[in-house]
């Protein structure tokens, strides 16, 4: 009997759909490309959680930050103001619209974010720290400091909310870039002046400086180049500031001149400051100058702070070998940021010179005064201009005007 032989039927193969990630995995997976240096991946990421999920706060919140990293700034700040809108109350949205605001040196909103964070959260110091930082940059430093005594009381690190408050403190007398590091490790300088003084060659001199700031002073290296009389001199200098005993510091400093034209071929500075207490403060002086004929410099110096405003009254007597000069300088700085950075400055100041050897009788009277602004238009950048004016040898001696421009730089 015939058999009825059938083929088997073919196996059917079916291929395995891997299961799709949860959002909440997504979610995940894009924060960790976010938080392992992948921004770009990141970006990516968040967009195909925004696909399944349009406007949600959180993916919003996590793509504005990276596109902040990537100094996406438009698009980062589209996507922060989109979550604040929708989340009000997000406090970590506010404070990352503020970071945002920070890095484009858009102080006064940045504060109003941090304030507003700060308002939503009101026992995190750190918080009250960013804010404050913001509003002293914005140039509202009362408001600062009281930001600050809030982070204080908000259990903010105490040292923190100490140096930022030192940091806010007009800068003692001498080179306000020096005595304060203001929380930075380095400084940069370019200055130049240049003189008229009547019928004669206009003068001009150069600065380039960099410094480097310690926990308790900084050390500065100068290099200096002018232009008198026809002839052209370089010089270079150490500088450095440091602590001493209680309400102490000190000035030291050396400087050489290999070419001896214009610079002596090596000079020194020793100056001690003390504050006396209730904002006074004196300082005592003395700079020696190897000329072929040693000259010394000694002064010594009174100031007092009162308020946002520092005056200073320095008498300094010039010694060289057959011949002795006096002068005295009155200084005045307006701190109108109440920060140790931007001020206005104005001197005045005389002399009298006694050489036998003179062409006036052994006796010469001088004088002038100079206007300086000295602001920073940035959290790191600065810049100073200034105008200056001096007349020796009485009504009939000689005039000079002066300008001088600088820019600085600081990180």
């Amino acid at each position: 009997m015939p058999i009825d032989y059938q083929q088997p039927p073919a196996e059917v193969v079916q291929a395995a759909t891997a299961p799709t990630a949860s959002f909440d995995e997504q979610y995940e997976a894009a924060r960790k490309l976010a938080n392992e240096g992948q921004p770009e991946l990141a970006v990516a990421a968040y967009n195909s959680l925004l696909a399944r999920s349009p406007g949600n706060v959180d993916v919003l919140l996590g793509r504005g930050i990276v596109l902040s990293r990537l100094e996406r700034w438009q698009e980062a700040e589209a996507d922060l103001a989109a979550a604040a809108k929708a989340s009000p109350d997000y406090a970590d949205v506010w404070f990352a619209l503020g970071n945002v605001w920070q890095w484009q040196d858009q102080y006064a909103k940045a504060a109003d974010a941090y304030g507003r964070a700060a308002a939503l959260r009101p026992q995190d110091g750190a918080t009250r720290l960013a804010q404050a930082r913001a509003l002293r940059a914005a140039g509202q430093p009362d408001q600062a400091r009281a930001a600050l005594e809030q982070a204080r009381a908000a259990g903010g690190d105490s040292a923190e909310v100490d140096a930022a408050l030192r940091a806010m403190q007009p800068p003692r007398p001498g080179n306000p870039e020096a005595a304060i590091a203001s929380g930075y490790t380095w400084s940069t300088g370019l200055s130049g002046s240049w003189q008229d003084v009547g019928d004669g060659p206009r003068w001009n001199d150069q600065t380039l400086s960099a410094r480097r700031y310690f926990k308790n002073g900084s050390i500065g290296f100068e290099a200096l180049r002018a232009h008198r009389f026809d002839q052209t001199g370089r010089a270079w200098a150490i500088d450095a500031y440091t602590g001493l005993w209680n309400g102490a510091y000190a000035n030291l400093r050396y400087q050489r001149a290999p070419s001896e034209r214009l610079f002596p071929a090596n000079s020194g500075r020793v100056e001690i400051y003390q504050s006396l207490g209730d904002g006074w403060e004196a300082s005592l002086s003395d700079d020696v100058l190897g000329f072929e004929s040693r000259v010394n410099i000694y002064g010594v110096g009174l100031g007092k702070y009162v308020g946002n405003f520092y005056v200073q009254l320095r008498h300094q007597n010039i010694v060289s070998e057959g011949s002795h000069s006096s002068g005295d300088r009155l200084l005045a700085r307006w701190y109108y940021r109440g920060d140790g950075d931007s001020y206005l400055e104005a001197t005045a100041n005389r002399g009298r010179s006694d050489d036998p050897l003179s062409l006036t009788g052994g006796r010469a009277r001088s004088g002038g005064g100079s206007v300086n602004w000295v602001h920073y238009f940035s959290r790191d950048w600065g810049g100073k201009i200034g105008a200056s004016y001096a007349r020796s040898g009485g009504a009939d001696g000689d005039r000079e005007h002066g300008v001088s421009i600088g820019l600085y730089r600081r990180w």
